[in-house]
This record gives structure tokens, sequence and C-alpha cells, in this order.
């Protein structure tokens, strides 16, 4: 390029020289010449600048094509590994048609081995359903026979009761004789159901009705469970209506320090006697029931509305007049509350010793398995005679008398529901924390034991009408722990079936129920381990609050007095000359 400007250049010079002859100045020249070559090298800048882009668009060019040649390479290893893998595939898919021939023809046996299987297994079952019946026939006569002989047991009791009572009933006729023979008024009274006394006579009334009661009419022992019939409770809460009327009337006379000195004699009094008396069942039972009756007493005739929609007019007009007792109604509550925990701390002392030795350790089925129902017959009759045997049989006897000596004392049925349903919470947990505690108590026989002596509860609850009281509910924990001892523990389908039905359990409880079970003959099987891993990590998706092992038998629900209004009218109840009132006026 520079060889060709110096020579374009030599021949402009040559030429100028020639036309202009030499006139033209050198120095026009020169700057001529430098416009064009000026303009010269700004073209040629433009055409390298041009030559430049070309290149680079080549090397652009020539770059994708690079980048193509080696995703063509890329794609045809990718097409011969995925050949290769489809040979692979074809012949590993051929290895198995071979194999899934095999295990048809195994599949084929198997069946003809399943259907012999099922053969023989209903062969077994019906086998096993003609045992259980004979089994259940001669449940039903050994139950039916313990039931009759409870049932006259029962009888010759109320017997008893109903001579006592018959025999107090004639002397208080007697001495009712004796005082018609005196003049009678010439019109009658209509009374307005209270009672006078002088303020004198108030330790007195305090000394007769809460004292006297428990020096003249509770010579019994607890220990005995056969409570005898008590004067008083030919009204049940008699004195409590006694000391209301005294009530009322110290409300009538708008008496308030005779009224606040009657009540705290009363708390008090109550109080000392039943600190003094902790162990005595019927004192408590019959104090428990007085204070709930004298608490409904003091709402149903305290005025407010309330209480009063089921009170007779009669009742209505009876209402306290000038005082607000719900003060006293607080603290009459709350004692009420100690006498009921106090109560139900000495039946659980009482029964206590019966649950394990009546409820796990007895062997009542034995008797039924060796077709022997008149050795068992025997042997629940022999409980009234030793006291160190127990069975469910003296278990039940023992609940009757609580119940029988709860409803003597007129005590309200949604007291006795609570107290009934304590008193079977104790018993489930106490024999489930034994079963938790005890290998040999972990076995199918066992909850089968186990299952029957709930039943019978169970019909001791529908015998007494107590169905409302839920106490059943508080034995589903033993009862599911019972079932569990029983049912197969071997295949993923009882593993669900466990998970399901146990839900009154927690895992860790079902898990020690399986480890500790121990099979007692031939037919029973031991559970794996690996069944028990099963039936843990089908239970690791449950949501549980608690997962002791062990039960808190100490474990007291909260006792609630609910407002029960009494139909009986005031004017019309006399107090018995056996309670020695005689300073008490009817007004």
């Amino acid at each position: 390029m520079k060889q060709q400007s110096e020579q374009t250049r030599a021949k402009i010079h040559d030429i100028t020289r020639q036309l202009l002859g030499g006139v033209v100045e050198e120095e026009d020249i020169l700057s001529i010449l430098e416009i064009r070559q000026k303009e010269q090298k700004e073209s040629y800048a433009i055409q390298v600048e041009g030559l430049k882009l070309k290149g680079e668009h080549l090397q652009n060019e020539n770059s994708k094509l690079q980048n193509l040649f080696r995703e063509k390479k890329k794609t045809e290893e990718i097409t011969n590994i995925l050949q290769k893998k489809i040979q692979e595939e074809s012949s590993k898919r051929r290895h198995f048609e071979a194999k899934a021939d095999e295990l048809e023809e195994l599949k084929r046996e198997l069946q003809g081995r399943v259907k012999e299987l099922e053969d023989e297994n209903a062969h077994l079952k019906t086998q096993q359903q003609m045992e259980s019946e004979a089994k259940n026939k001669l449940r039903q006569e050994t139950s039916q026979l313990t039931a009759e002989n409870m049932e006259l047991e029962e009888q010759l009791d109320q017997k008893d009761r109903i001579i006592k009572k018959l025999m107090n009933h004639i002397k208080s006729l007697e001495t009712s004789q004796k005082e018609k023979q005196t003049p009678a008024p010439g019109t009658p009274r209509d009374y307005l159901g209270m009672l006078e006394y002088r303020r004198e006579d108030e330790s007195r009334l305090i000394q007769n009705i809460i004292l006297g009661i428990l020096l003249h009419s509770f010579e019994t022992s607890f220990a005995h469970l056969k409570p005898i019939g008590v004067v008083v409770n030919v009204i049940p809460g008699l004195p409590a209506y006694i000391l209301f009327m005294c009530v009322r009337h110290a409300d009538y006379l708008n008496d308030e320090v005779r009224l606040k000195s009657l009540m705290t004699e009363i708390i008090g009094a109550v109080k000392n006697v039943i600190l003094s008396n902790k162990d005595d069942f019927e004192l408590l039972s019959f104090w428990l029931s007085n204070m709930y009756q004298l608490l409904n007493c003091l709402k149903q005739y305290s005025g407010e509305e309330e209480f009063q929609k089921q009170s007779t007019p009669r009742q209505k007009k009876n209402c306290l007049q000038n005082f607000d007792l719900s003060e006293h109604r607080q603290i009459i509550s709350d004692l009420a509350i100690q006498i009921y925990h106090q109560f139900v701390s000495i039946i659980e002392e009482t029964l206590a010793p019966a649950i394990v030795p009546g409820l796990l350790e007895h062997e009542s089925l034995q008797g039924i398995s060796s077709m022997k129902p008149s050795g068992f017959r025997k042997r629940s009759n022999s409980i009234y005679e030793d006291s160190e045997t127990h069975t469910i049989s003296s278990i039940v006897q023992q609940l009757s008398v609580l119940h029988s000596t709860m409803s003597q004392h007129g005590m309200e049925q949604a007291l006795i529901n609570q107290a009934v349903k304590q008193i079977f919470f104790l018993i489930g947990a106490t024999t489930l924390n034994n079963i938790m505690l005890r290998k040999d108590m972990c076995s199918c026989r066992k909850g089968m034991q186990i299952r029957c002596n709930i039943s019978y509860l169970e019909e001791w609850l529908k015998e007494k009408e107590l169905q409302s009281s839920n106490s059943i509910d508080t034995l589903m924990p033993l009862s599911q722990a019972a079932w569990l001892l029983q049912v197969n523990k071997s295949t993923d389908d009882d593993a669900k079936e466990i998970t399901e039905k146990c839900t009154e359990l927690n895992q860790v409880q079902i898990v020690k129920i399986l480890n500790s079970y121990t099979p007692i003959d031939d037919f029973e099987k031991r559970v794996t381990s690996s069944f028990v891993r099963k039936v843990q990590s089908l239970l690791q998706d449950r949501d549980e609050s608690s997962l002791q092992l062990m039960l808190d038998s100490d474990y007291r629900f909260q006792v609630t007095f609910p407002f029960c209004p009494s139909s009986q009218a005031l004017e019309l109840l006399q107090v018995p000359s056996s309670l020695h009132l005689s300073f008490l006026t009817r007004i």
C-alpha cells in the first residue's frame, strides 16, 4: 500500500510539474496532495473497518460451527449409550419374563396348599366354635348361679334391714300412740316449716343432732361391710332438714347473731366429727349425704330465681326473707368436698387389697375349663367365711354393700355416680399397672380372665342402674389391654388392627405388653421382635399427650355438687322422739 501511494504521489508530482510548468509553487502542490492523501486514508480506514467486521463475523460463524460439531459428537455418544441400555433392558426383560413364568407355577402350587390349609382351618374353626359354645354355656350357667347366690344374700341383708326398720317403726308407733292418749288441741295448726329453739339450747341442738347421731345410731364396723338400719334414715337427710328449719326460724326472727352462730356451730361440729372419725365409712357417707342435702336446701330456699324453677308455690313462700347465706353455702360446699375425698379414700383403702388378687390372680376360668361349676359355686360362697380369699365375686359384693350404704343414707344419684366412677378408675388403673409390671400376667388366658371379670363389673353397673355414671369408660384401657393379650400378633393386618383398636393405650404401654407377652402352652406363639417394630412404626404418627407407662391410680376426678331440688314439704316434717330434741318447737 505504501509503495503504491508513493508511486502515485511521484506520478502526480511529475504531471503537476508538466502542467504547471513549474509555475505553481511547490507548497500549493503539497497542500493539494495532502488533502487527497487525507481523503484516501479515510476511505482506506473505512475499508479496513469493514474488513475487520467481516473477520469478526467469520470468527463467530466459525465458533458456532465448532459448537455444532461438538454437540453432534455428544448426541452420537448419548445415542450409543441409550442403545446399549435398551439392549441391556431387553435382556433383563427376557430374564424377568422367564422368572415370572417360574413364579406363576409356584403361585399355582401355593394356591393349592392354601386351599388345603383353608379346609383344615375351617375344620379347626368349627371345632373351636363348638368348644367356645360349650364354654359359654358353662360360663352362663356359672354366672347365673353366682348371681343367684348374690341376689339371695342381698335379699337376706335387705330383709334384715327391713326387720330392723319395722322394729324401729313399731317403737315410733308406740310412742305416737302414747302421745295420742293426751288430749289433742281443738283445731289443727298450719305449720310454717320452721323449728323454734331457745338461744341457750343451741349447744344441745348441735350435740343431739350431730354428736348424738354418732353415739347412738352408728354402732357398726366398716371392716365387715354390713350396714345396719339407722333411725334417722326413715326420712333420708332428716338431720339436714331439721338444721335448715332452725336456720329458717333465725332468718324469720331477723336475728343475725343467732343465724351466724348456728351456721358456725353446724359447720364446726361436722368438721370435728369428721376429723375424729375419719376412718368410719358409714359416718362419712351419712354426713356427706346430709351436707349435700343442706347445701341444696340453702339454694332451693335462697329466693334466687335459678333455684326455684321446680319448687312448689308453698316452697317459694318458705324462702329465706332477711339474709343472704351464699358465703355459708360456699363453706358448706368446701366441707362436703373434704368429706367426699375422705370418703373415697376409705373406699380405696378397703378395696385396694382385693383388686389384684380378685381381678388378676384368682383363676375363675379354671373352674369353667375343667367343667366343674359346682366347685366354682363353692369357692364363690367361701368368700364370706375366708376374708383372705379375694375373687371378682367378693369385689362385686363389696361394691354392692358400698352402694347400698350410700343409697340407704339418701345420697343423691349424681354424687353416687361420681363416687362409683372414682372407684372403677382405681380398679382399672391398679389392675393395668400390675399387668405392666408382671410378665406372668401377660398371656392369652389371663386376657380372657380379665375380660370375664370386666363383664361382671359391667353387669353390676347395669343391675344398679349406674350406666349414666360413665364408670365403664374408666375401664377402657384395661379392657383394651385384655383384648391385646387375646388377639393374634403375627401379621401386618394384626399390627394395623392393634393400632386402630388400642386407642386408650399409649405406644409405650402397647409395646410393653407385646414384649412381656408370655405363652403358657404350645398353641400360643411368642411375639416376634419384627412384629413389635412394625407396631412401633405404625404408632409413630399418633399425637399422644402422655407416654407414661403407669397410670396414676391416685388421680381424683373433680367432684361437683349439682343442684337437686327436694320435693319434701318442710311443714309436714316431724322430729322423731328418738333424737331427744323435745326442746324444739314446730312453728
